[in-house]
């Protein structure tokens, strides 16, 4: 059975350390991905909720 791919680098050789990653370079690639919204779930938009913190009617001038 051959080794799966970095899912950032598609390199074969892997540091168990980092799986699925073959590196923490790769891990902190994938990570900064996701915190930058550069990954998304599918599917229509979520609403925001009415009582949802942060709200700018929230707040008085």
């Amino acid at each position: 059975m051959s080794q799966p791919l970095c899912p950032v680098c598609e390199r074969r050789k892997a540091d168990p350390q980092y799986r699925p990653f073959c590196s923490k370079r790769c891990a902190d690639v994938d990570l900064s991905r996701w915190l930058k919204g550069g990954y998304a779930i599918p599917g229509p938009p979520a609403e925001e909720a009415e009582d949802a913190p942060g709200r700018s009617e929230d707040y008085e001038d």
